[in-house]
Parts: structure tokens; sequence; C-alpha cells
């Protein structure tokens, strides 16, 4: 006997529940600072290159995700930030509600979700940061995964700035799988932000850019995610020019997106 999952459970309109506004702000931050104080006191975490986060505009963060405490170590960032997660946690109403009015938005893991990947471009055209995981789901190991194209479109897309994100030990806190977080120590690097792909001269997105600035961002996050580690006492041991292996094709905080609009302008 098969049973039909649970709906998802999606704000209608604009307002709070949609997490935008002044309201759904200060909600946030009233959550988010003593958050970062638990997260600072279990983990003893510490943070570098605050420096390189603008103080003004929109931007995407794309962090190395390896754990779900990932996502709530992401507070360090001073801004309101909004952020995708699985569609699976919208099946809870009390929680959908939750991690929408904090700017959460649902994505489905099958399939390239457009309306996610619309979402995105429409906060970050309106001047807010947004946080996508451009491995796509939480993966293991030392080696960053080849990167889905959404980061780099949506940069190219709004021409806002990359800014990538090393993160030390958070697979040791809670590994795939694990159900218990251990107080183990933290350590987050912000690196400098990488400017977003050239459109073309029609004014298009080129697919060809965006990949390539895929690219420069995986070397990017892989170099902070070697130094985090080594920060918290860890070592990524790899072979150089190794290659894990490929993820299945699906979206989860990055998407193919490039695949949806970038072909006009390869």
């Amino acid at each position: 006997m098969t049973h039909d999952p649970k709906p998802i459970h999606k704000p209608s309109g604009k307002g709070f529940a949609s997490g935008e506004g002044l309201a759904a702000r200060i909600f946030y931050h009233a959550l988010r600072l003593p958050l970062v104080a638990i997260l600072k006191i279990w983990f003893r975490a510490t943070i570098e290159g605050t420096e390189n986060i603008p103080r003004n505009g929109a931007y995407i963060v794309c962090p190395v995700h390896r754990s779900y405490v990932d996502t709530p170590l992401m507070g360090i960032f001073p801004r309101h930030l909004r952020f995708m997660g699985k569609d699976a946690m919208w099946r809870s109403r009390a929680l959908g509600t939750l991690l929408s009015a904090l700017g959460g938005f649902p994505v489905s893991r099958n399939m390239a979700d457009r309306e996610a990947l619309a979402t995105v471009v429409k906060v970050v055209e309106e001047g807010e940061p947004a946080v996508m995981f451009p491995e796509g789901e939480r993966k293991s190991g030392p080696r960053v995964f080849p990167l889905k194209d959404g980061p780099a479109y949506v940069a190219a897309r709004c021409g806002v700035p990359i800014l990538p994100v090393g993160v030390g030990g958070s697979e040791r806190a809670m590994p795939k799988g694990s159900s218990w977080v251990r107080p183990t120590k933290i350590h987050v690097i912000i690196g400098e932000p990488l400017a977003p792909p050239p459109r073309r001269e029609s004014g298009r997105v080129s697919r060809k850019g965006v990949r390539e600035k895929s690219t420069e961002l995986r070397e990017a996050i892989q170099v902070l995610f070697d130094r985090a580690q080594e920060h918290v006492g860890l070592h990524n041991d790899y072979e150089p020019g190794s290659e894990p292996q490929d993820p299945p094709e699906q979206v989860g905080g990055g998407g193919s997106a490039a695949s949806t609009e970038s072909e006009e302008g390869r």
C-alpha cells in the first residue's frame, strides 16, 4: 500500500509569511543573534574574511556543503539572507511556515526547479543576498564536487558578485546519517567576491561564461575548504587533479539553472 506524500506548504503572496518586509527581517535577526551565539559556544566557531562581505547590495553566498549545520552557520552574515531548502521540510505546515518566514523557499531535488530559480532571481534583483549551495546537496569527503551552474547563472542574470565560503569541521560535527551534533571545532572562511560572468554583447547570459565561472568558483571554494579544515586540525587528503564521483543531476541549492535560459547565448 502506497501513501501519497504530504503536500508542500508554501505561503501565498508577499509579506511576513514569505520572509519579506520589515517584520520578516526583524524576526530573522531576532532568531539569528542568539543562534549565532549558541553556535559560537557549541562549536567554538571562528570566522575569517568578514571584510570580504559587501556592505551594500545583493550577492550570492556559495558555501561548501558537508552537513546540516552549514545552513545555520550562514547566520554569521550580518544581512538578512534568503535561502533554498529541500521541499520535504515544507511538508510540515509548522516547519514550512517558520522556514518561509525566515526567508527560505522550497526546491525539488528531482528536477530543475524553475520556480525556485525564479524566486532567487527575484529576491536578488530586489537587493537581497541569497545562499545557494552550489554542490546541490550535502556531500562527503575532501573534494568539492562539480558545481551546479545556478549560482553563476543568477550572478550573471542579476550582475551581482559571488562569495565563496569554506567551512571546516562541519562534517565531523554532524555527518550524513547522524542525528547528533557533536560539540567540535568549526571554522568558516569567507573568500574574496568573484565578479559575475560577463554577458554577451546582446545582453544575454552566455552558457560558456556561466560554466567558466562555475569552474572558477569551485576552485575558490576548494582552496577555502582546505584552509578551513586545516584550521580545525583536519586535512583534506586527495590527489591533485583528482575528481570525486559526479553526483546525480539535481538542483538542491544550485540547480542546472543555466540550461534554462543561457542556451540563448552560447
